[in-house]
């Protein structure tokens, strides 16, 4: 599975708000970027896998094995956190969104 980055989801994001305001042709749009649930199951399963890799790296470490450095450990701890906030913040945002919108009269 390919990794995506921080900054390809938040382009990827900018996309596709771009797109729904109508800066782009409707048939480019559908065509040109995946649907957000895709993308934001891509995110998931990429930052559950970085915290998997940081809990491997921190028992192995913990275990002894001399392939492993405690910079290693620390930079890849400090990675999958960023991104999980990165991911708690988008979901926050929608939520708010949705409670926005949920608000709004007809």
């Amino acid at each position: 599975m390919s990794e995506i980055s921080a900054s390809q989801l938040l382009s990827q994001l900018q996309a596709a708000a771009k797109a729904a305001r109508g800066a782009e042709g409707p048939e480019s749009a559908a065509d040109a970027a995946p649907d957000f649930s895709s993308l934001l199951k891509q995110a998931l399963d990429h930052v559950n896998e970085s915290q998997q890799r940081a809990g491997e790296l921190k028992k192995a470490f913990e275990l002894g094995d001399r392939n492993v450095d405690i910079a290693q450990v620390m930079v890849a701890s400090k990675k999958a956190g960023i991104e999980f906030q990165l991911v708690l913040n988008v979901r926050n945002q929608l939520i708010s969104a949705y409670k926005d919108i949920m608000n709004m009269q007809i």
